[in-house]
């Protein structure tokens, strides 16, 4: 019996196939520990069951494939774990294939591609893929959003939500709090009270688990002599149903990323809120350690921060950023409502956040709006009698009924950023905050009236997504049994994301990966903040090629197998628990297979 080797200085180990046949086999393998970065969460992956294909000698319509015809198509199928079978034929003379469950649509290009490379008779293969109807919600009001669709200003969800919808995203939104509108209420998450001083949090108590917005109405006087008296703005529950309003329920209106989630943070209240405050609820909401707060369970990928204060960027504000940065949130901050230069506007002034200016309804900066070099990119705030729709309040000064108003702002501008950041992570998890500030100027649109020192452009929710997707990971979650190579999970699409778990102390997740000729396999697992698992990889004759036990709680490891071969093989990747926790939620890990 062999013991799979300690690894000490040693975290990645690349082996050749042929290299690989002097290692001696062991069924029975004692694991040791041995230290090696992150992987993100997947994306809802558009998926189909049928495969087009084109055969040279197909003679007729009516005629059917033979069995050898066919056995190219069920040797590829095998190949991404799926059976093959005949379906039809068209119209035009191509073959449906059905597979006996359903593949996301890059691994079944994948099989397609296969396909042809490995038969002379196969003219074409392609996914047969599912088509959807054009979205428009059915939400009553949703004619009124103008900022959603309209062909001059607005952001162009319609085609967007074809592709994404925020799904398995959440978006903390760092503000008054929020009110449980009937329109956003399913949406929520419990979120968390950053306000300490009583008078500001006007709801009797400091910081605590309840984020709900009891009113920010003053008094005159009551921020300073000579401040004038104010109703309660319901600014939170605005901006978070333009981020994530329940949509197509026949009434009220759409949200930006509609299937996204948000997470309220209250750090405004009567009077404003402190940069302290709001510095700790950055931090929480991107995951991090709070003194006295209970862990967030649900950490944000994108912080929204629509709110503004004078002078440049502090030192307070920008460590939380850089903080939320280093754990892969997108930070999201308004420009500033002062039509001046944002550079003196903070956070709208710090180093790596996405700053958002406003525009009209003509496309052009709205009248208010701060400017500057610092601004990374524009979106609808609306201006003049032309606002921004979303959920609101109907109480003066404390809680009333739900209701819907325009309000105009970079606040708004911002709340439409935030969920197009939604929408390009859910599509790919896997970008970096650097990365989707990218693929967000690059894809926006210019501007169709002046909108000088504005940024990139205006936003554009199709093209964001789009250019989201470029190099996007294959989504698979784990499948039980997959506990020995002999029942080892398929993995058929590379570069693909894997989330799975360990169930129980004992429990050993084994994946199948084809390593292409001359090609290699990189396998990066990333155990969740509570546990601790080790990489394995072996090839086809149970041989360890490569491992990875670097890692500790929380932390990442390594692995990548090289094959220097003219045809593919097939190697088992092997994810097993070392310590900490177990179960569907202290148990998780993501896989990361890249070629």
């Amino acid at each position: 019996m062999m013991s799979i080797p300690r690894c000490s200085s040693l975290a990645r180990l690349a082996l050749s196939a042929s290299a690989l046949a002097a290692l001696a086999a062991s069924p029975a393998m004692a694991f040791h520990r041995g230290p090696a970065s992150s992987v993100a969460a997947p994306a809802e992956e558009q998926m189909t069951d049928r495969l087009i294909v084109k055969y040279k000698n197909a003679t007729s319509p009516a005629s059917v494939p033979s069995v050898a015809t066919l056995n190219g198509a069920r040797i590829a199928g095998n190949r991404q774990g799926v059976q093959v079978s005949h379906l039809r034929r068209s119209a035009l003379g191509s073959d449906i294939l059905k597979l006996n469950r359903r593949l996301p649509l890059d691994q079944v290009r994948i099989l397609a591609k296969d396909l042809k490379a490995g038969d002379s008779n196969v003219e074409y293969a392609e996914p047969d893929r599912i088509l959807h109807p054009m979205m428009t919600p059915s939400d009553a009001l949703y004619a009124q959003q103008w900022d959603f669709f309209d062909a001059t200003a607005g952001v162009n969800l319609p085609t967007a939500w074809n592709k994404s919808t925020g799904r398995g995203v959440v978006v903390a939104v760092l503000d008054t709090g929020v009110r449980p509108h009937a329109d956003l209420a399913a949406n929520l998450l419990p979120g968390y009270d950053f306000i300490v001083d009583t008078m500001v949090s006007n709801d009797g108590n400091g910081r605590d688990a309840d984020a709900s917005d009891p009113g920010d109405a003053t008094t005159a006087g009551l921020c300073f002599s000579g401040s004038l008296a104010s109703n309660s703005s319901w600014h939170g529950t605005h901006v978070s149903g333009t981020i994530a309003a329940v949509t197509n329920n026949g009434s009220g209106v759409a949200g930006v990323a509609y299937e996204a989630k948000v997470l309220p943070v209250r750090v405004l209240g009567r009077c404003g809120g402190y940069t302290s405050d709001i510095a700790d609820g950055i931090v929480w909401a991107s995951g991090g350690t709070v003194t006295n707060v209970p862990a967030n369970p649900t950490p944000a990928r994108v912080i929204n921060l629509s709110l503004s204060g004078s002078g440049a960027c502090d030192t307070t504000s920008q460590n939380a950023i850089n903080y939320a940065r280093s754990r892969g949130t997108v930070v999201v901050v308004a420009a500033g409502n002062g039509n001046a230069d944002a550079s003196q506007s903070s956070p709208a002034s710090c180093a790596g956040a996405i700053t958002v200016a406003a525009t009209g309804k003509g496309g052009g900066k709205a009248s208010y709006s701060n400017f500057g070099a610092v601004v990374s990119i524009a979106a609808p705030g609306g201006d003049g009698s032309d606002g921004i729709l979303s959920t609101l309040n109907a109480g003066t000064t404390s809680p009333g009924a739900d209701s819907y108003a325009s309000y105009l702002g970079t606040s708004m501008a911002t709340s439409h950023v935030s969920g197009v950041v939604a929408l390009m992570l859910s599509m790919n998890p896997a970008l970096t905050p650097d990365e989707v500030l990218t693929r967000l100027q690059s894809s926006a649109r210019a501007f169709p009236a002046t909108c000088s020192e504005c940024g990139a452009g205006i936003v554009d929710a199709t093209a964001a997504v789009d250019a989201a997707a470029v190099g996007r990971s294959t989504v698979v979650t784990e499948v039980e049994p997959n506990n020995s190579m002999g029942t080892a999970q398929v993995i058929g699409a590379i570069p693909a994301t894997v989330k799975g778990f360990m169930a129980t102390t004992t429990d050993l997740d084994y994946y199948k990966v084809t390593v292409p000729a001359g090609g290699q396999v990189t396998a990066t697992l990333i155990s969740n903040a509570l546990s601790d698992c080790d990489l394995y990889v072996f090839n086809a004759s149970g041989r360890l090629v490569a491992f990875s036990t670097q890692g500790g709680v929380g932390e990442s490891d390594t692995a990548t197998i090289s094959n220097t071969e003219t045809v593919a093989t097939v190697a088992y990747v092997l994810v097993r628990r070392y310590g900490g926790g177990t179960g569907s939620v202290k148990g998780t890990y993501t896989l990361s297979l890249t070629n």
